[in-house]
């Protein structure tokens, strides 16, 4: 009996912690609806864009040619198909990533990042698959001041209908 409780406190003990100080990549990809193993994600994505939506990478900025897609559509995401952003909250940055006022309502998530100890930013995913997107930051034009800095790579476009 003694070893059950011991086991059972360790466990609550984990718990705890994983609730206060935030989950682990695998225990956070069990949260996403949309669903595949590494190796299902390697087969469905061109390498580049395994490597940022599934290894939270970057790619070269001004490399999208989504950064200059001007047409009226969607922006989903590149992994799972998931519409994230419309085009008419789209903007230049300047920046060479396309860039976003908002994302639709519910489609995207984000978590804090402190990946780079001195640079504090906010991470984007999207809610479907939990892929990395790209960061929000706080200096984006009106109506929000928000910029959704995103990675073409994760995306993909659906043009509208004529």
């Amino acid at each position: 009996m003694e070893t059950d409780r011991r086991t059972m406190l360790g466990l609550t003990g984990c718990s705890m912690v994983a609730l206060f100080a935030g989950c682990s990549a695998s225990e956070a990809q069990a949260r996403f609806p949309f669903q595949l193993t590494d190796a299902e994600w390697r087969r469905r994505l061109p390498p580049e864009a395994y490597r940022v939506l599934r290894k939270s990478g970057t790619e070269r900025p001004f490399s999208s040619p989504l950064d200059r897609e001007k047409r009226a559509g969607t922006f989903a995401c590149a992994g799972c198909g998931n519409p994230l952003f419309a085009s008419k909250d789209k903007f230049d940055s300047g920046t060479g990533w396309p860039s976003f006022t908002r994302s639709l309502a519910g489609r995207t998530g984000t978590r804090s990042d402190r990946s780079i100890p001195f640079l504090p930013r906010t991470e984007c995913h999207c809610a479907r698959c939990g892929g990395h997107l790209g960061h929000v930051f706080n200096d984006g034009p009106r109506p929000t001041g928000q910029r959704w800095c995103i990675n073409g790579v994760a995306l993909r476009f659906v043009p509208a209908r004529a």
